[in-house]
């Protein structure tokens, strides 16, 4: 869980490995659409974005694949996570360092944002959830 002092600790230390030339080993999206896509993720968990309701078909299959196996590469994600622009690398990493703090000092008691496709999600759910987001995406890139 990103809850957990050490494998936040870890996800930090693999965030600032990266490079602006750091080799993307999959799909589409540069280092800095990457950095961008993972901080619109933590935005949604905060409560900072509004995204629009997507229901996966038999989400009781899917949402137990998302929280224990491993991702496939270059699954569709929602248009509200798609880059369709280049972001700054240095300026992304940076809040996606501020944003994976902000997200862990929030309460895993308190309410916490509906995701988009999985619906509501206990601050437990949503902190397992954005670890494994968080290291598929620097696995992408080699940290």
């Amino acid at each position: 869980m990103l809850h957990d002092d050490r494998v936040r600790a870890e996800i930090g230390a693999r965030l600032e490995r990266l490079t602006p030339d750091s080799p993307r080993q999959w799909g589409r999206m540069t280092i800095g659409q990457m950095l961008w896509h993972l901080n619109q993720a933590l935005l949604e968990a905060l409560g900072q974005l509004r995204t629009t309701p997507r229901p996966l078909p038999l989400l009781f299959i899917v949402k137990p694949i998302a929280f224990n196996l491993p991702w496939p590469r270059g699954a569709r994600t929602a248009p509200e996570f798609t880059a369709t622009s280049e972001h700054d690398f240095a300026g992304e990493r940076s809040r996606c360092l501020r944003l994976v703090d902000d997200f862990a000092r929030r309460d895993l008691g308190a309410p916490w944002a509906r995701h988009s496709a999985f619906g509501p999600l206990t601050g437990p759910e949503w902190s397992r959830f954005m670890y494994r987001h968080l290291d598929h995406h620097l696995r992408q890139f080699g940290a």
